[in-house]
Parts: structure tokens; sequence; C-alpha cells
């Protein structure tokens, strides 16, 4: 058995699971009106991406700081980093042990996102890094990537939620400007967000992950594509064929940006 395969029975997908012809001429098609776009239509996919910031504005505790918006909006990574490090901004940074910013190769062509540390996550200041991350990176190595080399991996929200609820609309809020930084300094060619509050902060809506999944989205222009967080696929054992599906779907996204 190869080293893929192996990784794929690993993941509940052995034997290969490959695309039907028919699905893979639909997402060759996507990925081709996403790239064959008219500068209108992408402005006008632009203009629906509403801030979260401003879509949560009046459920927020306190109103967005413009002033801090605007130091966020000029650091490199390591004012980034301690910045996030001596973060007050929401509720979140009582109970937690060390804010996570991210990390990877910060010059990565995908950027993964996910909804935000867990208690491993919160104990090593790294992304990723119990249950869930070891099938993120058997995800990553299925389609030939690797943490660090090429992807970097970052939250919605930079510290743990008690008990690993889901993050509120205010701590996502008072989050997004770090967020934003980061993919300002990537410059990613591909974002794929993991879970629903990721793809709903990088969206700038409510969403249903089985209504926005296997189509091509867009943030500030960068192609994005939403996916099952692997949290959740340790619990849902079934949809781990859709995801494999996605994953194929971002990896034929990505070469059609390399050209």
């Amino acid at each position: 058995m190869s080293r893929r395969d192996s990784i794929l029975q690993e993941l509940g997908l052995g034997p290969i699971w490959k695309l039907r012809a028919a699905e893979a001429a639909v997402t060759q098609a996507a990925v081709a009106e996403t790239t064959n776009a008219k500068s209108p239509a992408k402005a006008d996919s632009a203009a629906a991406l509403i801030s979260p910031q401003k879509k949560h504005a009046e459920e927020a505790v306190a109103a967005p700081d413009c002033g801090r918006e605007q130091q966020i909006a000029t650091m490199g990574w390591e004012e980034l980093r301690q910045s996030v490090a001596e973060c007050r901004a929401c509720a979140l940074c009582k109970a937690r042990k060390q804010a996570v910013l991210g990390v990877g190769d910060t010059q990565a062509n995908w950027l993964f996102v996910g909804e935000g540390p867990g208690a491993d996550e919160d104990e090593r200041g790294e992304p990723f890094v119990g249950q869930a991350g070891k099938l993120l990176d058997a995800m990553l190595a299925a389609i030939d990537l690797k943490r660090g080399k090429d992807v970097y991996i970052g939250n919605a929200v930079k510290c743990r939620p008690p008990n690993n609820r889901t993050p509120e609309p205010n701590e996502t809020t008072a989050c997004w400007p770090y967020l934003q930084r980061q993919i300002s300094l990537l410059q990613p060619k591909l974002i794929v967000a993991l879970g629903r509050p990721a793809a709903q902060t990088l969206l700038g809506t409510e969403v249903k992950i089985a209504a926005v999944r296997g189509r091509l989205h867009q943030h500030a222009g960068i192609p994005l594509i939403v996916t099952y967080h692997p949290a959740y696929l340790l619990r849902n054992l079934v949809d781990k064929s859709k995801s494999w599906e996605d994953l194929c779907f971002a990896r034929k996204t990505m070469q059609s940006q390399l050209g």
C-alpha cells in the first residue's frame, strides 16, 4: 500500500475516493468560471462580502475601535504576534493561557482558517495540535501538502472560548482585524474555511456548510472554499467523503491559480 493510500485509509476514505466524471466536470467549470470572471462580476462579489465588524456591530459588547483597527492594519508579523499575545479586546482573554496567532509559512499560497483554539492549542500556543489537528495533517497530506510548507493555519478567534463553545459575534468582531491583517500579509492564492464560524467570518454572512461547500466563493478577491472542520469530521464520519471531495476541489482550484 502506498503512503497516500495509507493516509486516505486513515481518513476513512480507502480505497481511494475519486470524483465522478460528471462531478469533476462541474468542478472544472466552477474553477474556470471564477478564473475567467470579468471585473464587474468580481466587484459585485466583493460588494456582497460584508465586513464582520459591520455585520456584528450591534451585537458587540463595545463598538469597534477604529484606531485599533488602523494600527493593526500596519503591523508586521512580529508586531502582530505581540499584539495578539497582549490583546484584551474581548472577554476571551480572561480564561486563556495564551493567545494563538497561527502557524506556518508566512509566504504560503494556502491559508486554512478554523474556528478557534481548543484546550491543546491553548496549552501549546499552536492551532490544530489535538486530535482534530492530527486529522487536518492527514487531510493536508492526502493532497500532497504539509503543515508549514506553503501552508499557513490560523483561526477566526485567537483565544480559546470557554468549554470550546462556538465564538460569539462580539468575539469574532474583536479578532477580525487580526485575521484581516494575516490575510493581507500572506496574500494567499486560496483560502479554505474549516467549519461554519470560519466561513461566516470570512463571508460576512450566516451560512450552512451543506449549502456553501462545493462552490467557489471569494474573500477580498481571493478564491475561498468552505469545508467541514476536522473536529466535526471526528464526530460525523459519514461526511469525510464530502470533505475529500472539497479537498480535491481545492487542489484543482489551486492548480488553476498557479497556471
